[in-house]
């Protein structure tokens, strides 16, 4: 869990320090400088950005590697437009950095067709062999390795999460983009779990922020009883306005990512996406040391949160039950 004046720290550290160390970096001591570059779709100015990122490079810095003196990292963010992937991975590569960390799978694909050399490091990847970038787990095979984030194998669970919130649910809602190649695993897990719970699933396309108001409205055209909003980069970006949006038209939503709770959403269930950053971090060190990403096994998350907001709950006139409350690892009142 972030507290808020440890999450000031991160926004405070990225913003002021860490992107100012490309022109630092200038003026190293002798000796060896590494260059990592990060391929993101949320900036790192972005306050969430700014946490899970700096939970990355804090867990750089516990490992040695300190911004300025020997490290130089090179950011670049698509700020959850997919389509400028390619050509940041490009630029990465073109500045020779010697590890590239990139958080989804379409970023992990824009960095492999960059470069099928310089090692890349997975932060919090849905389903990297089923979306092809590996192998399998625990032999990679080729530049690619780090942590996966079992999005699709997690949305049963969190289905069921989300109809004790909302109980006696028939209809339920899911927003999609078909630009994340994660979407169709995750579409379909919840097509089955909704079968298994006997409840219709309607799931609402949406590519970008023009998409948020007309698929909300969509949702409560067709009387949805609630929603749930899956991990994705265009969605984190804009995961204020999707709250406003899950208020405004006074839908229950259960995320993916504990951001959208911060910001005042229902409940978030899934992998602590800070000790996916710090894990990878791990994997930058071992590289720069000499280990191949080829012979590192990728690590699956251990640890989850399930996170409530009781004031929303309030505002939605959700009563959540007890037994929920006490398995939550955090109760925002």
């Amino acid at each position: 869990m972030t507290s808020v004046i440890s999450r000031r720290v991160f926004i405070s550290t990225l913003t002021g320090g860490l992107l100012a160390a490309p022109i630092a970096a200038g003026a190293q001591q002798a000796g060896r400088v590494y260059r990592v570059g990060i391929l993101a779709n949320v900036p790192l100015t972005d306050p969430g950005g700014a946490v899970v990122w700096g939970a990355f490079v804090q867990g750089l810095r516990d490992l040695g590697y300190e911004p300025g003196r020997n490290l130089i990292l090179e950011v670049r963010s698509s700020d959850g437009r997919y389509d400028r992937l390619p050509a940041l991975a490009a630029e990465l590569v073109q500045l020779n950095v010697d590890v590239i960390v990139a958080p989804a799978a379409q970023n992990v694909a824009a960095a492999m067709q960059a470069s099928r050399t310089i090692p890349i490091v997975m932060a919090a990847v849905g389903d990297p062999v089923g979306d092809g970038l590996v192998a399998s787990l625990a032999r990679p095979g080729g530049n690619v390795t780090g942590t996966s984030f079992v999005t699709s194998a997690l949305v049963g669970k969190q289905l069921e999460l989300l109809r004790q919130l909302v109980r006696h649910v028939s209809r339920l809602a899911i927003l999609v983009n078909p630009a994340n190649p994660n979407h169709p695993l995750v579409l379909d897990a919840a097509r089955a779990a909704a079968r298994s719970m006997g409840v219709q699933l309607k799931a609402m396309n949406a590519r970008g922020p023009d998409d948020f108001t007309p698929a909300f409205k969509t949702m409560t055209a067709e009387r949805a009883g609630a929603c749930f909003v899956p991990w994705d980069g265009t969605f984190l970006v804009h995961l204020v306005r999707i709250t406003q949006l899950a208020a405004s038209t006074h839908l229950p939503a259960l995320y993916g990512h504990r951001g959208y709770v911060d910001a005042g959403g229902l409940a978030c269930y899934g992998a602590s996406a800070l000790e996916s950053n710090r894990r990878a971090a791990a994997y930058v060190d071992k590289i720069l040391k000499g280990a191949k990403p080829a012979d590192l096994p990728v690590e699956q998350p251990t640890t989850f949160e399930l996170v409530i907001n009781l004031k929303t709950a309030k505002a939605l006139g959700l009563t959540i039950p007890p037994s929920l409350l006490a398995r939550a690892d955090q109760v925002i009142e």
